[in-house]
């Protein structure tokens, strides 16, 4: 893999996207995204994740993150074994999900083609990180973010996704999780 996909410096802010295998439409249903909501709380109170930014969308997550010292790659990896073992549980004990069967049997195949895997495979093998070193690129990552549902044609307003930071941003309401704003003018963490 490529350095330019890594977190090098664990004193930057990183933009990553992860996304389900083949790109399922997952997060449909609230009880799936719940489970990310949970998962970054725990992170960010237990990890030393810094969140500052975030976005579930139905087949992928985007977050704008740091670290307080833990390192981001073990974030990283505790939050997608934990939340991809948790949903593929939900999925597998969930008896009114209609595309449970086609879901399972995604995740065994693709489980059998990597390697890197036991029973299943639940979500993409990359996070893509990326650095966010300049006021620049930092906020065309958050206005990405937060715009990635209007653009989908889900809402016609950020701030209107509840699974987002959206809220925390273009309104004085606190939305879902705790996130650090990012200041304008200041890109490090």
């Amino acid at each position: 893999m490529s350095r330019k996909y890594k977190f090098n410096n664990n004193d930057q802010m990183y933009f990553v996207s992860f996304a389900v295998i083949n790109w399922i439409d997952l997060f449909i249903r609230t009880e799936y995204k719940d489970v990310i909501v949970k998962s970054l709380s725990y992170c960010i109170e237990k990890k030393d994740l810094k969140l500052y930014a975030w976005c579930i969308m139905t087949s992928h997550v985007h977050l704008i993150i740091g670290s307080a010292g833990n390192p981001l790659e073990n974030i990283m990896r505790d939050l997608k074994r934990h939340t991809s073992e948790t949903l593929h549980l939900a999925i597998k004990n969930n008896t009114k999900e209609s595309r449970r069967e086609w879901m399972l049997s995604m995740m065994e195949n693709a489980g059998i083609a990597n390697s890197n895997n036991l029973r299943f495979q639940f979500w993409q093998q990359h996070n893509q990180p990326i650095v966010l070193d300049t006021p620049k690129i930092t906020h065309q990552k958050l206005d990405y973010l937060h715009n990635n549902p209007v653009a989908a044609g889900f809402i016609e307003k950020p701030e209107d996704w509840l699974y987002s930071s959206a809220k925390d941003y273009y309104t004085s309401t606190k939305g879902l999780l705790d996130i650090i704003l990012i200041d304008p003018l200041v890109v490090t963490v």
